[in-house]
């Protein structure tokens, strides 16, 4: 088998009781024969058209040739830069697949004017872009669609020598590429964007920046057995069963890369697990961390911790008195188990791991925004140029930035976690995402952290769908330079502020805390914050 798993203290213990229920169940090949039944009548209807994830290795084995062909095509005419435009599984996917193969792509899924701008101006006349939608409306890719059109124009490209569609067909982004010229590659309309890493969503930008996609497929194909079948060995059971059964729950899912070949797996994972089970007021949070982080060195009641290993070894069960789950094996295997292991912690859980009802919200709040165009609520104060906004629980008691930021650590309650949501630049500021571990190291709770506006793709059902122990501190980047959006009447400065407050809103809707500090100069903010947080 080219997936292993380890599981000891309370993850054993639960593969031990649910495995053999779940086997009894037929759960494992019920699944594979697309049964929507599994997860109860009211995600019947959902679920009788999100489950082609199963069959995505036969689905997507003849659009090989094709990506092969177009790529080959490309490269003859001096076209070897690949940058996609997608948002969620749409950019996770691939991203994940290409890291670990080595193949240069580079991911545009903010709305951040200079993280744009930057892509633009990076080997245009050597560029493809990949348009990446399944509903073809999302609103991130149709920007970034516009902007490279007119960059293309008026570098004297024709765009449609230069963009590349992956859409569902019938949507309406399908119906206007195909009017315009646009290659346009299909993809299943029965496989949910999260699940959708092994069909046309993750192939297209993978296979067109050079990964050996067959490769992959095959990967992927020498797991689909041990999936199907009802054993108490099924990898996707075990799964399922040790990151969602432990008895207390241990909702705060640790994923650490810890010798893996494969790089930026957890990313990946992270969005599948959240966007899938946070919602009705429960779900796992995935945290990803690095070896060294905080979390680990004392690992909470509620937190189960599964390392990615590059050998897990031969027996389940091990003696291991940290209580850890371990998997290992090729990517393409990988990818399929953890599909299947989150389509199964969501009938242990009792919820639809296919549905996503609170993202909706977020993007209906940043709409209305941008409709409405309402003056900027003035800021409770500034400090250190650091424009200071939030919910009264947590501003209410603050009077500087350390302040603002001990009252919202006060919020966090006893299982709770805090969320980091970076609306920055990600590639000219990575370093923000040190303020995770020093938050964690504070705290004594787990933080994840998202670049804004990505993880509303992701994380962003759990934060609002699923239990409310949250609280969320948004960094937001007032750009120097905006960049207008062709034939939108805003900017996409404009743009990621409307998703930054919208997002901000829906939470405290929910009774969020939420601590919102606007940047103006990110190097500086980031001494100030670390400062601040101690």
């Amino acid at each position: 088998m080219n997936v292993r798993i380890s599981v000891s203290g309370p993850a054993a213990e639960a593969v031990r009781r649910l495995v053999p229920q779940l086997v009894a169940d037929d759960v494992a090949s019920r699944i594979t024969a697309l049964d929507a039944s599994l997860w109860g009548p009211e995600a019947e209807p959902e679920a009788s058209k999100r489950l082609g994830w199963t069959e995505a290795v036969a689905i997507s084995r003849p659009l090989l040739p094709e990506i092969a062909a177009l790529r080959d095509q490309l490269r003859a005419d001096g076209v070897d830069h690949i940058v996609l435009a997608g948002m969620g599984g749409s950019s996770l996917a691939p991203e994940v697949i290409t890291r670990t193969a080595r193949a240069h792509l580079t991911v545009l899924d903010s709305t951040e004017p200079a993280q744009v701008g930057a892509a633009l101006a990076d080997r245009l006349e050597r560029t493809a872009l990949v348009v990446s939608s399944k509903s073809g409306s999302t609103v991130e890719t149709d920007s970034q669609r516009r902007i490279y059109e007119q960059a293309f124009r008026d570098a004297g490209i024709d765009p449609a020598s230069r963009i590349v569609v992956v859409t569902d067909p019938g949507s309406p982004l399908d119906e206007s590429a195909r009017a315009v010229g646009y290659r346009v590659f299909n993809a299943d309309p029965t496989v949910g964007g999260r699940y959708s890493a092994l069909t046309a969503f993750g192939l297209v930008p993978s296979g067109l920046a050079g990964v050996d996609l067959e490769e992959l497929l095959g990967e992927a194909e020498a797991i689909e057995l041990a999936l199907a079948v009802d054993s108490e060995e099924n990898p996707g059971l075990v799964l399922g069963a040790a990151i969602a059964g432990a008895e207390p729950r241990r909702d705060k899912l640790a994923i650490v890369a810890d010798g893996t070949h494969i790089v930026g797996f957890a990313d990946w994972a992270e969005q599948l697990i959240a966007e899938s089970t946070g919602k009705d007021g429960t779900g796992i949070l995935p945290v990803v961390l690095d070896r060294g982080a905080p979390e680990l060195a004392n690992v909470a009641d509620d937190v189960q911790v599964v390392r990615l290993v590059s050998d897990a070894g031969t027996d389940l069960f091990v003696d291991d008195t940290h209580g850890e789950i371990r998997v290992s094996g090729t990517l393409g295997a990988q990818l399929l188990v953890w599909e299947y292991a989150t389509a199964v912690a969501g009938r242990i859980l009792g919820i639809n791991p296919f549905d996503q009802p609170d993202v909706e919200s977020a993007k209906i709040a940043a709409r209305g925004l941008l409709d409405a165009r309402p003056e900027p609520a003035p800021a409770a104060f500034v400090t250190d140029g650091i424009e200071v906004r939030g919910t009264p629980d947590v501003i209410g008691a603050a009077s500087d930035l350390t302040s603002a930021i001990e009252v919202l650590l006060e919020e966090v309650p006893a299982d709770g976690y805090i969320s980091v949501q970076a609306y920055v630049d990600r590639v000219a500021h990575p370093e923000f995402a040190e303020l995770r571990d020093q938050l964690a190291a504070r705290s004594g709770r787990p933080v994840t952290f998202g670049w804004g506006p990505r993880f509303l793709h992701s994380t962003g059902q759990y934060h609002k769908g699923g239990p409310a122990h949250g609280v969320f501190l948004q960094l937001v980047q007032r750009s120097a330079d905006d960049l207008a959006i062709p034939e939108r009447p805003f900017t996409f400065g404009e743009l990621i502020a409307a998703q930054a407050s919208g997002d901000a809103s829906v939470l405290a809707e929910h009774g969020r805390p939420v601590l919102t500090l606007t940047l103006n100069d990110p190097s500086a903010d980031l001494a100030s914050l670390r400062s601040a947080i101690g």
